[in-house]
């Protein structure tokens, strides 16, 4: 006989709890009724518990994301055929990057790094690339232009706004201060050229955020229309070929090339319009001035070095895929050069002399619409600055130092571009 059960004591006749028993009951009772409504509310089961992460498609709150403006250091492999293609896999995520806003201050405009032997400029380098100058393109406006229902910079503002967004079928990839915005702007003026007014910056900046995210900042496109854009920095990048040639083999470039020397103080130029504080240029050239020690480090000398940047290209790309257009004719005799620009794309000679207007006031031409009565559209105040005085010692010794590159660059295109020639007419 089991003795009388104390009070207060749990599963006692007095105890005033429920027995243990009873409570197991209400428990299991509770989790059906939570597993019930979970598969009420659409879930299957056990799934429908499973962390957002990992659902397809889905998104963890508060996970890092990748910065919009970083060199890419493991760049994520795309295939041959753009997303969408028959076989063609999605592309993979890119892993997320440390913030590096030490190359923004002012001294990282003017990042020396030493030039091994046969090195080319990686997107890592960035000082030139990441140099703030180089272009007006910020996330903000591309964004803008890759919205629904904008016109992605567009180009002839005849062109209704509707079509399909596509890849680039041309790219003007280079020089930096060769006379690339000039040149976008006069091809802009052909009806079956649409080009995005901002610099992308994909194939150097933002190769991580994928191929959807590059066709969505074009603007739209008619069947037999051409999509073009033009990002300076990737001519002198060195994965950006690699990259051009995965998105497309047959993809047509363009070259903007001017004499290295003037260039260079051009590119000095505009950086000194924002920043008085620089060094001039005459203590930037040079490693050791007195030994004539050219620094070509400084990124405003090494993008003049045309041959060493050409010779990564022609890894990937034929000869006959590359037009080099010079930015001298390009003021002296803009027709003449955009007929050769048109010849390249497979357009017709639209663009002609009716077009150009040369002022007198900036020194270049500007563009006008032959059947409008309108003032002519000149390139924005950032164009055709003054250039400082540069010591005539200094200039000479940057010729000196340039010859051999410049002769080994006629030689590989097959174009002598003459600025010995115009040099020794000065």
């Amino acid at each position: 006989m089991s003795p009388p059960a104390q009070p207060g004591v749990p599963g006692g006749r007095g105890s005033k709890g429920p027995p243990a028993r009873k409570l197991l009951c209400m428990c299991s009772l509770s989790l059906c009724l939570t597993y019930l409504c979970y598969s009420l509310m659409g879930g299957t089961g056990p799934a429908a518990l499973r962390s957002p992460a990992a659902l397809p498609g889905s998104a963890v709150p508060g996970a890092p994301r990748s910065p919009t403006a970083l060199p890419v250091t493991a760049a994520p492999r795309f295939p041959a055929s753009p997303p969408g293609s028959p076989g063609a896999p999605a592309p993979s995520a890119a892993p997320p990057r440390a913030s590096n806003g030490s190359r923004e201050g002012a001294e990282g405009t003017w990042l020396r790094t030493q030039l091994a032997p046969g090195e080319v400029i990686t997107a890592q380098s960035g000082a030139f690339e990441r140099d703030p100058q180089e272009s007006s393109t910020t996330d903000e406006e591309l964004s803008r232009a890759g919205s629904p229902g904008s016109r992605g910079g567009g180009g002839s503002s005849t062109t209704p706004d509707y079509g399909e967004k596509r890849l680039p079928q041309a790219l003007i990839i280079g020089v930096k201060k060769g006379g690339t915005r000039a040149l976008l702007e006069a091809i802009r003026a052909h009806p079956d050229v649409r080009a995005v007014g901002t610099e992308p910056h994909f194939f150097d900046r933002n190769y991580e955020k994928g191929l959807e995210w590059y066709r969505n900042v074009m603007p739209k496109t008619l069947e037999g229309q051409i999509t073009m854009e033009k990002t300076p920095s990737y001519f002198v990048t060195n994965e950006a070929p690699r990259r051009i040639h995965n998105m497309a083999k047959d993809t047509k470039l363009i070259v903007v090339v001017r004499n290295p020397v003037t260039r260079a103080i051009s590119d000095y130029t505009q950086t000194l319009s924002k920043k008085p504080e620089i060094p001039t240029f005459e203590v930037l050239a040079f490693k050791n001035r007195t030994l004539g020690l050219i620094d070509a480090s400084w990124s405003a000398i090494r993008i003049g070095i045309y041959a060493l940047h050409l010779e990564n290209w022609l890894q990937y790309f034929p000869l006959s895929q590359i037009l080099f257009v010079s930015g001298e004719r390009l003021i002296t005799d803009p027709a003449g050069e955009m007929a050769k620009v048109q010849d390249f794309l497979g357009l017709k000679r639209i663009v002609t002399e009716k077009h150009f207007y040369f002022n007198k006031t900036k020194g270049f031409p500007c563009l006008k619409k032959p059947e409008d009565s309108s003032a002519p559209r000149c390139l924005g105040k950032s164009k055709g600055r003054t250039h400082p005085k540069i010591d005539p010692d200094v200039i000479h010794r940057l010729r000196k130092f340039y010859k051999p590159f410049n002769v080994m660059f006629y030689q590989m295109t097959g174009q002598d571009f003459q600025w010995e020639q115009e040099e020794s007419d000065k």
